[in-house]
């Protein structure tokens, strides 16, 4: 089951996500207050970072070239800007 995030889809805000790669199936649930982001992708060539961008994109009813990772390349931990 995954969320509707369309109440963050503002330009300029800040997403911060923690994700799980190699996940059973692709998801995005909120936790505790955290967005947490499933995806079946391995972490490896930005493939991860790629399908998480998909998956949140999705979720928010953004265009994914509107979502950009500034933060959290190579970690769990991921910040995403809306831009326009």
């Amino acid at each position: 089951m995954s969320e509707n995030l369309s109440r963050l889809a503002v330009e300029g805000t800040e997403i911060t996500v923690r994700v799980t790669p190699k996940a059973s199936r692709n998801a995005v649930k909120v936790e505790d207050g955290q967005i947490r982001v499933y995806v079946t992708t391995v972490p490896e060539g930005g493939k991860a970072n790629a399908a998480v961008q998909k998956l949140l994109a999705k979720q928010m009813g953004l265009a994914k070239s509107r979502l950009v990772l500034i933060r959290g390349q190579t970690a769990r931990d991921k910040t995403f800007l809306v831009s326009s």
